[in-house]
């Protein structure tokens, strides 16, 4: 079977962005026998900077993403950072993302478990694998049939992020499906003058690493011009390089 592989921009910009990344994911489904899961968030709530872009909102997002998915026939995933932003998003999200800094808050789980929607919880940057075992039983507590869990390193301060790949046989141990977010953990978080800056050339082995430590779900985030995007941008991988990366985990 398969590995799960999540994929998408870090915000939506555009339609036409979206398109764009919409019809290349679905050509390497193709060429590849793999079903990519569309990513894109419609409001990045935890920006460093009050000035950074944040993307549409909700109600022009959520319209957004539903074209994507009428269009090009992709599943999607987005996250949400409230929990009344649950049952909006469950009527076109496939999959829920619990952003990594809110694994912790349980209304915010509640509300995503009750939608029946499968649910993918990101683990904080300040917990252990291990500890992921009570954001998982609260989802599954609440309700939720499929839970996720996704890797995305630990924070020491200093603007960085270190990946302790034991962290996901701990997760295996908790869910049926563990997920590497190959991209935020190149993240330099705060280091790039108010905004993040990160390290992309590291996305593939990052991805590699955590195959051989047993993941059995990959997220990227993929643009087609990285070093222009609205959010995210030092640590996305080229959309041009996702093909090859996806190929070296099959």
């Amino acid at each position: 079977m398969n590995p799960v592989f999540i994929a998408g921009p870090c915000v939506i910009e555009s339609a036409e962005l979206l398109d764009t990344v919409a019809a290349r994911l679905v050509e390497i489904n193709r060429s590849a026998g793999t079903d990519i899961i569309f990513k894109a968030s419609f409001d990045k709530a935890n920006r460093t900077s009050l000035a950074s872009y944040r993307g549409p909102g909700i109600d022009k997002g959520l319209q957004m993403l539903a074209d994507v998915k009428s269009k090009w026939g992709l599943r999607i995933l987005t996250d949400i950072h409230e929990a009344w932003q649950a049952a909006p998003a469950g009527e076109v999200a496939d999959v829920l993302q619990i952003p990594a800094f809110l694994c912790r808050q349980t209304d915010l789980l509640v509300a995503a478990a009750r939608t029946g929607k499968t649910v993918n919880i990101k683990k904080a940057q300040f917990l252990s694998g291990a500890d992921m075992r009570y954001p998982y039983e609260k989802a599954l507590e609440s309700g939720a049939r499929e839970i996720w869990l996704t890797e995305r390193g630990n924070i020491y301060g200093y603007n960085n992020l270190v990946v302790d790949f034991r962290n996901i046989p701990d997760m295996l141990g908790i869910a049926k499906t563990v997920v590497m977010d190959c991209t935020h953990s190149v993240q330099r978080p705060g280091a790039a003058g108010g905004k993040t800056g990160g390290n992309r050339e590291f996305v593939p082995a990052m991805a590699l690493a955590a195959k051989a430590f047993g993941a059995n779900g990959f997220f990227f985030e993929v643009h087609p011009t990285p070093d222009t995007a609205l959010s995210d941008g030092p640590n996305m991988l080229a959309l041009a390089d996702f093909e090859n990366v996806v190929k070296s985990l099959l």
